[in-house]
């Protein structure tokens, strides 16, 4: 077992420590990772939701440690433009999205979880990505993220722009890698997901990162 200690010189506030375990797995030496998910379906149990659990339930069925942040559950103010956190290396509004913005910092697997709506992410996902800014130049862990959609739309052409709008995020971040997406069409009321194939799909994707 390693200990490894991380300290946020860009500011965002906190020591953290991490410890990584060495697990044999199938002949071969796995280190299990940090996972975080943010969620931000604004519905209690919403399709999304449930699709992240299922990336979850895969990922500790694979040893990591996953820890969920539903956004809906959080204050989260709009980005100002103000670019203080390039300075500052932290945002200068108090509220939840520092605490979630630290988190991501030193996750090693970041994945978001979103509805469809207008054919990008929801509101909620969008406001979190930018006030994520001060992760900006700073020397995070994360090297791979994840998204996760639902809609009441099959198509998918539905997914296209959730993708894109988080392809550029991450494409900010040359560490980082878009690596797997999920896309479950044709949902719409809450528990409207139960039994579809994308469940399954997430789920086996949590567990192979």
């Amino acid at each position: 077992m390693s200990n490894s200690f991380l300290d946020l010189k860009s500011g965002l506030g906190i020591t953290f420590i991490l410890v990584n375990v060495n697990r044999e797995r199938k002949g071969y030496s796995v280190m299990d990772k940090t996972v975080l998910i943010v969620s931000s379906s604004p519905r209690k149990n919403g399709n999304s939701e449930t699709l992240a659990e299922a990336f979850a339930n895969g990922a500790r069925e694979a040893g990591h440690s996953v820890e969920t942040v539903r956004l809906r559950e959080k204050q989260m103010g709009f980005c100002r433009g103000c670019l203080a956190c390039l300075k500052l290396g932290r945002c200068v509004i108090q509220d939840d999205a520092v605490e979630i913005a630290a988190k991501m910092h030193d996750a090693d697997v970041l994945v978001f979880a979103t509805p469809v709506y207008y054919y990008s992410v929801c509101g909620q996902l969008k406001t979190m990505l930018d006030r994520a800014n001060p992760l900006f130049g700073s020397d995070y862990a994360f090297t791979e993220a994840y998204l996760l959609a639902t809609a009441a739309e099959n198509g998918r052409s539905t997914f296209d722009g959730a993708k894109k709008a988080m392809q550029g995020w991450v494409d900010c971040f040359s560490r980082c890698t878009l690596a797997g997406t999920v896309f479950a069409g044709g949902v719409n009321g809450v528990g409207e997901i139960a039994g579809h194939p994308a469940l399954e799909q997430a789920r086996r994707m949590g567990m192979g990162i």
